[in-house]
């Protein structure tokens, strides 16, 4: 009779526990107590944002965290803000193994924001075309009708609408042929074509990719001028930065000759 009665009472006991978890109800971010849910709620994660699932089995949440974490990026791969690097085989940017995307548009990851700027101006350092003259004969168009009207044709900031009898103008337009500026980094005059500076509104719209780093390049080019210097196709003697495309063609034939030699010596081998 004991015996029955204990058997009883586990039995009943475990009832209770079954029909009390039966009976949760579910909250918001809670499903309640179910048997076999058979995938009916799907786990919601949130994009680009760090949440470990507690019901996860795999590793602690030590373990996710380390997951989570930027890695070095894979050999042969262009890090997000990289805003220097263009993608596949084409002729502009074919010294880099790389080539722009059929519209011309590229990512760029800094925000307009004065320490973004500043972050823009330390990251971003080389040009990704190589100078030449066709290039720069593009940009010289491109300069005159989106920038000239204010920095000037020369780049001296003294464009048409700050000439002498066009009234008052209440911002003098930067002056590209200063020291300061020719010792800037590209990323200086890329961000600011992208967001534009104090008066200046951004010309992102206006200017696809290539279009903005020829600018640059025009840019270059006249502060070469202004200092006797040269700057293009052939030779660069404003800046160890910006690399000539004749420079680059010697290179590549460079690298042909090894490899042609290097083919004719395994022929005569065979």
């Amino acid at each position: 009779m004991i015996n029955k009665s204990i058997s009883l009472y586990w039995v009943l006991s475990i009832l209770t526990v079954f029909s009390i978890f039966s009976c949760q109800q579910p909250g918001k971010n809670v499903t309640g107590s179910e048997y076999m849910p058979d995938m009916a709620h799907s786990i919601a994660y949130e994009a680009n944002t760090y949440g470990y699932y507690y019901n996860n089995r795999w590793g602690s949440e030590g373990d996710l965290h380390k997951m989570v974490q930027p890695r070095i990026p894979t050999k042969g791969t262009i890090a997000r803000g990289s805003v220097g690097g263009i993608y596949g085989f084409g002729s502009s940017g074919s010294h880099q193994g790389i080539a722009l995307q059929a519209n011309g548009a590229m990512p760029y990851y800094y925000s307009d924001t004065e320490d973004e700027r500043i972050r823009a101006i330390n990251d971003i350092v080389k040009n990704p075309f190589p100078i030449t003259d066709a290039g720069l004969k593009k940009a010289e168009g491109l300069y005159n009708i989106y920038c000239g009207i204010c920095h000037g044709d020369k780049g001296d900031g003294g464009g048409y609408l700050v000439r002498d009898n066009g009234g008052k103008y209440p911002v003098q337009p930067a002056n590209f042929l200063t020291d300061e500026f020719i010792a800037s980094s590209n990323g200086r005059y890329y961000h600011g074509i992208i967001y534009g500076r104090n008066l200046m509104s951004g010309y992102g719209d206006k200017l696809s990719y290539e279009e903005r780093w020829q600018v640059i390049h025009y840019i270059r080019s006249l502060q070469a001028a202004s200092k006797k210097l040269e700057y293009s196709e052939k030779s660069n003697t404003l800046n160890s930065v910006d690399v000539p495309a004749a420079l680059l063609k010697k290179e590549e034939v460079a690298t042909d000759s090894n490899t042609m030699s290097g083919d004719t010596i395994n022929s005569i081998k065979r």
